[in-house]
């Protein structure tokens, strides 16, 4: 078996996409629209990770309220320089909900940012 992606459903598809491609990197692997059950599916990553996952982002088009719930965690993201890359999210009007720093109690270098759903995601830093 193979991990293909997690899908999120979203309020407002083009801000997610901006927020997923423009804040984070990834582009737009795949789009897709359903007329008859009324929603769009569009899966974003990065191209250049060989067998990586992507997200997909479920946009129904007849308007809905969605609760995170408190089962989900987030989503996490491997960047080179986690200070940059936040100082950068934050320029282009990212929310940063936790600066980065050492993890409690390790090493690791850490940091939160949420999309415009408010869906957590955990920058970690990879050097």
């Amino acid at each position: 078996m193979k991990f293909l992606h997690t899908m999120i459903r979203v309020t407002d598809l083009e801000q997610s996409i901006a927020f997923y491609t423009n804040l984070l990197g990834m582009t737009v692997l795949e789009r897709s629209e359903n007329s008859e059950y009324r929603y769009t599916l569009v899966f974003v990553g990065y191209e250049n990770q060989a067998d990586g996952t992507s997200i997909e982002l479920t946009y129904n088009w007849d308007p809905k309220q969605y609760d995170l719930g408190n089962a989900f965690g987030h989503l996490a993201l491997g960047v080179e320089d986690i200070y940059a890359a936040c100082d950068n999210i934050k320029i282009l009007g990212g929310n940063v909900t936790r600066e980065p720093g050492q993890v409690k109690g390790g090493s690791t270098h850490i940091a939160f940012i949420s999309d415009p759903d408010g869906y957590q995601i955990e920058l970690i830093q990879t050097s």
